[in-house]
């Protein structure tokens, strides 16, 4: 029996459109209704899924069930004192952000996009700009309730159920479903940052600027130019921010700190033509930032400098009906200028354009078993899908990075093979065996799990 092809299968995709499966999607609006279908689904497996922010086949379940969480976004309680805020796994970032922003509070990190789940976030382990100063998210949960495979409802901390706390962290919704958590928010005094813009000549120079200035900002993020070679080879602008105080705001604004400007938000109504963005269009749009970058300072709101491409709707439909891979590397400190040189020099000879690659400095590692993060530099990038080729890079990339002793991020890879995974994760046979405890016959499973052997194929 073909199982995709049974009635009620859905073609399902991430962010990057690539791959496309067909799952067959449920929505449980409530903690009983999903204790029920996890007990009871007529699915061999399923998957928590938020709002599709992923990229590759993470929140997929080729197939076989996956458990919409969108439409469970109560915020349940909040401690004014303490900064501490429940709500279930649903809740959006951009939702605590338009309640909690304009009373003081903020994420205490943030990837690049509001538009992700708590749950999501938190099965991630999503870091942001700040990851060399304050780690990554589950740093700030405080607690979680999770719903496991034996339909149990236990809550989990750094203190209580601590392993299968420290397993879910980063563990990609493969422990359980999360159905709600406790975040710690930070006090803020405004919605904006001082931003200071510096371009360099090339990736050294780059690299060098981080070192001697990183300690100076919360937030630190590099634009790389990845088209460009020899002498320009990872010329970027970067991005130096803190929060802003009041008192550096202007006249405008300052009697409304916390209050994010009004803005018209576009879309992308449908999907672009085929090679609209090839090496040409790139190279000039690469030219265009990196000119028009020049150095100095500003204040910039927080959407602004966090989200840039929020404001753009559907942007990625920008690459058309095959989608795109998003690619995210990081490198320890040792190897990471010449690792990071070779892989621009890879991608500028492909010609496969990349005009969204984002550098970032990481901080030391925190402690979810899956969690991508350790200290270092990584580069995040869009690669057009163009079939086989595309995916033959990918694999040249990734034996790069195993070889500089470098790591993918699950939430970003559509590719990578489980023999990668296994010499890049050193906790996974950890994972694994507290997995096989609590969930024997892997009712929690993914495309994405049993393509990199977290668990095994049937």
């Amino acid at each position: 029996m073909n199982r995709p092809q049974e009635r009620g299968a859905v073609r399902l995709a991430g962010w990057g459109n690539a791959p496309v499966e067909f799952c067959h999607p449920v929505r449980p609006q409530t903690a009983s209704a999903l204790q029920q279908l996890v007990a009871h689904g007529d699915q061999p497996s399923y998957i928590p899924r938020g709002l599709g922010r992923s990229y590759g086949d993470a929140a997929l379940n080729h197939g076989e069930g996956v458990i919409l969480q969108s439409g469970r976004d109560r915020m349940l309680a909040f401690d004014g004192q303490h900064g501490l805020l429940r709500c279930e796994a649903g809740v959006s970032l951009a939702d605590i952000i338009d309640v909690f922003l304009p009373r003081g509070w903020a994420l205490p990190t943030t990837p690049g996009t509001k538009f992700v789940t708590l749950g999501g976030a938190i099965a991630a382990d999503v870091h942001g700009k700040n990851h060399h100063r304050d780690g990554s998210l589950g740093g700030y949960v405080v607690d979680l309730e999770l719903l496991t495979a034996g339909g149990q409802i236990l809550r989990c901390s750094p203190t209580e159920n601590t392993d299968l706390f420290w397993a879910t962290i980063g563990g990609m919704g493969l422990t359980g479903c999360i159905l709600t958590a406790t975040l710690r928010l930070l006090p803020v005094e405004t919605a904006y940052v001082d931003v200071e813009y510096r371009r360099t000549a090339d990736l050294g120079e780059t690299l060098e600027r981080c070192t001697a200035t990183a300690g100076d900002y919360r937030y630190w993020v590099a634009w790389i130019d990845c088209l460009a070679r020899r002498g320009k080879l990872g010329r970027s602008v970067l991005m130096l921010a803190n929060d802003a105080p009041r008192s550096a705001l202007s006249p405008r604004v300052r009697d409304r700190p916390l209050r994010l400007p009004q803005r018209r938000r576009m879309s992308i109504p449908c999907n672009f033509p085929s090679g609209t963005l090839n090496a040409w269009s790139v190279a000039a749009f690469n030219e265009l930032y990196y000119r028009g970058h020049r150095d100095g300072r500003r204040i910039v709101d927080v959407e602004s400098f966090f989200y840039p491409l929020d404001g753009l709707g559907n942007w990625n439909r920008i690459y058309g009906r095959r989608g795109f891979f998003q690619y995210q590397a990081l490198f320890p400190p040792q190897t990471a200028h010449a690792a990071l040189a070779k892989l621009l020099e890879k991608l500028a000879e492909s010609r496969q354009a990349s005009f969204l690659a984002v550098l970032k400095s990481m901080g030391p590692a925190g402690k979810g078993w899956l969690s991508f993060p350790f200290e270092g530099y990584t580069l995040a990038l869009d690669l057009p899908n163009r079939g086989s080729q595309t995916v033959r890079l990918l694999a040249e990339l990734d034996e790069l990075v195993l070889e500089n002793g470098g790591r993918l991020y699950l939430a970003k890879d559509a590719t990578m093979t489980a023999e990668t995974f296994w010499a890049m994760y050193p906790n996974l046979p950890r994972f694994r065996e507290l997995k096989s405890a609590i969930d024997p016959a892997n009712r929690f499973n993914s495309s994405l799990a049993r393509r990199v052997g977290i668990v095994e194929s049937p």
